[in-house]
């Protein structure tokens, strides 16, 4: 693996039971969901111990992230090398039919609440598809306190935290120590540091249908995590322009294309993530071609430098660069 040339890289993802999820996603990712459960989570770029996305393309077809970030990190990372072990983020798609529990993950400098090997969690969401019903949450009411929200439950939810109905093609931000929750009927792209530390404050009663009881609680851990001083989160503004830089923080920075024509995407010693929200086309590397329909991820790797996205229809993607150091 180490002396074949990279390439515009494509990943198969993998799809996560959640007692919220729904079907939904095999309809948007154009793809047979497993079994017949609810499934909430498609994993689509994941460098962790446990789910490592294996690439689904050309001659390193069956390997997983996790072997290449070992054998080749600074051909993969480029300048970002020496800062990161793993690939620094985490990106999913979730169908959130039900309501996710109200949940907040810790900054980064909160080590004494992270699992070793881990990291804090800062997030963000692009709503891709919504019912009437759906609703996001996120922030608190001016005045809550900790004592408020160690008692949360239906009655007092929408007393201590502000929520809004999403709209497709709202971005979200979900810094470490914000409240958060979303569900009744949403899609949205998530993109994160690479983290799965989460303290649920209330789970809306849900029972677990694979153990017939309720998922357990960490208030104690969350009220901890939780940052008192934050008001009510707000979608981000939005636009139809072509490109738009729409998400930008020290651990990601997301622009979203709009385009019916070829555009070029990357950075020489700087790789970047590919995700087609609607639509298809193809990513060109000199005379490589790789398709990308919706739904689908490609890694261009650092060595790689530039490419074109050349759409088949008007496309909606998603490209995502890693910030430098501070």
């Amino acid at each position: 693996m180490t002396d074949k040339p990279l390439y515009p890289l494509r990943f198969t993802p993998m799809f996560q039971y959640r007692l919220w999820g729904g079907r939904a996603l095999g309809d948007f990712m154009d793809t047979k969901l497993p079994g017949d459960e609810p499934i909430g989570e498609a994993w689509i770029l994941s460098d962790r111990d446990d789910f490592s996305s294996q690439i689904a393309n050309g001659s390193l077809a069956g390997q997983t992230l996790g072997d290449l970030m070992k054998a080749r990190k600074t051909d993969i990372l480029g300048d970002h090398a020496k800062r990161f072990e793993r690939f620094p983020l985490l990106l999913k798609f979730l169908d959130v039919e039900k309501m996710l529990s109200v949940q907040v993950h810790p900054r980064d400098d909160q080590t004494n609440l992270i699992p070793k090997g881990d990291t804090g969690k800062t997030e963000a969401w692009i709503v891709l598809s919504a019912t009437r019903d759906a609703r996001i949450y996120a922030g608190l009411n001016p005045g809550t306190t900790p004592k408020d929200l160690a008692s949360l439950d239906a009655k007092n939810a929408d007393t201590h935290l502000p929520s809004f109905k999403p709209e497709v093609g709202q971005a979200v931000m979900i810094e470490a120590g914000t409240v958060h929750s979303l569900g009744d009927g949403v899609i949205v792209f998530e993109v994160q540091e690479n983290s799965d530390t989460t303290f649920r404050l209330f789970d809306w009663d849900h029972v677990d249908a694979k153990t017939g009881k309720p998922r357990e609680l960490q208030v104690d851990k969350a009220l901890k995590a939780i940052d008192f001083d934050q008001g009510p989160v707000k979608p981000l503004p939005s636009s139809d322009d072509p490109r738009q830089d729409l998400l930008e923080n020290s651990h990601f920075h997301l622009v979203r294309w709009q385009q019916s024509d070829a555009f070029t995407v990357g950075a020489p010693a700087d790789p970047r993530v590919l995700v087609c929200a609607h639509g298809a086309g193809k990513v060109v590397v000199g005379d490589i071609k790789v398709s990308m329909k919706q739904g689908d991820v490609v890694l261009l790797p650092a060595s790689l430098g530039a490419a074109q996205f050349t759409p088949n229809e008007p496309v909606t993607l998603f490209e995502i660069a890693i910030p430098e150091a501070a």
